[in-house]
């Protein structure tokens, strides 16, 4: 993805503030709930929960695909005017709507973009819970098809009973097989952790 804002240098003077990108999890987790559940309340009153999937989809892809958009949720070397004119092009460039839009740039005058993809997360959970589905967390080696996730839901629903929104991600240090989150339950067929317990055992034989 191009760059839609300025370099970190540029404009230093101006309105610089500093953000601790290591703030605890919890801390970043109870930012990112707050957003999350203000975005869902508004997409929910305007009958727009569509349109806010749509958004989900859309940024989490960016995200995923782009370091440049990745930097500039995180890094603190630019200043909130600069991530917020920047964050606002770079969301119409992809066309979210007005209240994605107006939520990112809220975060970024406040300097919590870093908790963007917590808020998306959470944000799934919440159109999942609305929809009567399960959201699972599946990460693999390689990208799933769209058969192996629809295969996987299917199997995941006749595990919990209800359905399920696969939410996927690649770690290539898995190897091979996958690990799945369903709620606090945790399933975890990938090579890596196979070839940890082993290291495992051979260190307590030892």
């Amino acid at each position: 993805m191009p760059r839609y804002w300025p370099h970190p240098g540029a404009g230093r003077g101006q309105d610089i503030g500093r953000v601790d990108v290591s703030e605890p999890a919890s801390i970043s987790s109870g930012i990112a709930k707050r957003y999350a559940t203000a975005v869902f309340d508004l997409s929910k009153d305007a009958n727009s929960l569509a349109g806010l999937e749509s958004d989900i989809n859309t940024l989490s892809a960016a995200l995923d695909d782009s370091d440049d958009l990745r930097d500039l949720m995180s890094s603190p070397l630019y200043s909130r005017t600069q991530q917020s004119d920047a964050v606002v092009a770079v969301a119409r460039k992809m066309g979210l709507s007005d209240t994605m839009t107006n939520t990112l740039a809220l975060m970024a005058s406040k300097r919590r973009l870093f908790a963007v993809p917590q808020m998306l997360t959470a944000l799934r959970d919440m159109i999942a819970t609305e929809k009567g589905e399960v959201t699972a967390e599946v990460v693999s080696a390689k990208s799933l098809t769209k058969e192996q996730s629809d295969k996987l839901a299917q199997t995941l629903k006749a595990s919990v009973g209800s359905d399920v929104n696969i939410n996927a991600t690649v770690d290539e240090s898995l190897i091979g097989g996958l690990v799945v989150k369903v709620g606090s339950k945790m399933i975890d067929t990938s090579v890596k952790s196979k070839l940890n317990a082993l290291q495992n055992t051979m260190k307590e034989a030892r």
